[in-house]
């Protein structure tokens, strides 16, 4: 499966009613994507790659915000 289909699959779950280990998976599945559609869009410049990324950092955030983590940079 390509990377920006995980993505775009990953947008669609539902984030309720998560455990803690849910909501630690979830937020390392996030990074991990985030990055791997980093490194594609540091060779194409796609914007749509950059919207695809800010929206799942939006929901990386809501996760840990949840778990209480500072986020990192």
């Amino acid at each position: 499966m390509n990377v920006i289909d995980r993505a775009l699959e990953f947008e669609k779950r539902k984030l309720r009613s998560l455990t803690t280990s849910d909501r630690i998976k979830i937020g390392r599945e996030a990074k991990e994507l985030i990055l791997a559609i980093n490194e594609i869009y540091k060779k194409t410049k796609d914007a749509n790659l950059m919207d695809i990324m800010k929206r799942l950092t939006v929901i990386k955030r809501k996760v840990e915000k949840r778990l209480n983590i500072i986020p990192t940079v």
